[in-house]
């Protein structure tokens, strides 16, 4: 299965499809040794508007233009191929691990970020995948601005076998993060997985109370939370920085997890991502089902993002 798929049904060309169009790929240039600056001009746009951001597209446009005048791109496989080990280099520097860190007993995740980038789901998604690798799982439904997220945090965890640890909507989500460490310590469960009330990355009163939310789990279980995931919509493009930027100022992020991707034309903003956080991306969605949740390889992404 690949990393990348279609986040909709609607025709869309493919990146690769677009880099076709580029005059760089004139396999006849290439052997010359030409370089035209109007093709490499096309080639930024077209990565930028792939949402791999201003830095990383230059970088890779530089790279391309490097390798063709020292002959080391000279076909369309080459030229394809330096791109994909440009894009691979960018995911593999600096901070790129996309192992969850699960030595604690219990393990706390808490997931953050915006209404309707798909935390809950997500969550859902992770629990099923620990649970078939025979982990105990506590789901902590944070989010109690909502009663439709606390709903459909219920179904998850009776869907996929894990605890669920709720109350009325309203109550404070520190409590629940709280009660929810209570119950796994009790219980001696392998993971707990806190929810938070989706907030948009510049209401400064909601992220000062997901700052509250970190610090009571600091505080009944030290070291923990052991992992911040932030959930990305890999359909709102550089916005998804703005966003990962803001999140981090408030609480240390250990990694993203990009949803809704769309490798045929935005698969960028992965790369984009890492590069202005230096944190890892730790998984991919692809869909609605529990085993739409790809943990994230930058060998495969790379490969994907550039196939026919």
């Amino acid at each position: 299965m690949r990393i990348l798929r279609r986040a909709d049904d609607a025709p869309r060309r493919s990146l690769w499809q677009r880099l076709k169009d580029v005059a760089l790929l004139d396999v006849g240039m290439l052997v010359r040794g030409g370089v035209d600056a109007g093709s490499l001009e096309r080639l930024e746009e077209l990565l930028l508007d792939a949402d791999f951001g201003v830095p990383v597209s230059v970088r890779l446009v530089a790279d391309v233009e490097a390798a063709a005048k020292r002959g080391a791109v000279r076909t369309q496989d080459e030229f394809v191929g330096a791109l994909r080990a440009g894009v691979e280099d960018a995911l593999r520097s600096g901070n790129s691990d996309p192992a969850l860190a699960l030595d604690a007993m219990p393990t706390v995740i808490l997931v953050v970020g915006v209404n309707g980038a798909g935390k809950t789901t997500f969550i859902g998604k992770l629990a099923s995948r620990l649970r078939r690798e025979g982990k105990a799982v506590v789901v902590a439904a944070g989010d109690t601005y909502r009663a439709g997220a606390i709903d459909q945090l219920r179904v998850w965890a009776e869907r996929v076998g894990g605890h669920f640890v709720g109350s009325a909507p309203g109550t404070d989500p520190a409590a629940v993060a709280y009660n929810a460490i209570d119950s796994a310590v009790a219980r001696r469960a392998d993971v707990v997985i806190v929810d938070t009330a989706g907030r948009l990355h510049t209401q400064d009163d909601l992220m000062t109370e997901l700052q509250k939310v970190a610090r009571v789990i600091a505080k009944r279980l030290p070291g923990a939370p052991h992992e911040t995931l932030l959930v990305l919509d890999g359909t709102v493009g550089q916005n998804a920085v703005a966003q990962a930027r803001s999140f981090t100022a408030s609480v240390p992020l250990t990694g993203v997890v990009i949803t809704k991707l769309d490798g045929t034309a935005r698969g960028g903003i992965v790369v984009a991502v890492h590069e202005a956080l230096d944190i890892p991306v730790k998984f991919v969605g692809m869909g609605e089902h529990a085993d739409d949740l790809v943990p994230f390889d930058a060998t495969r992404y790379s490969s994907d993002l550039f196939a026919e």
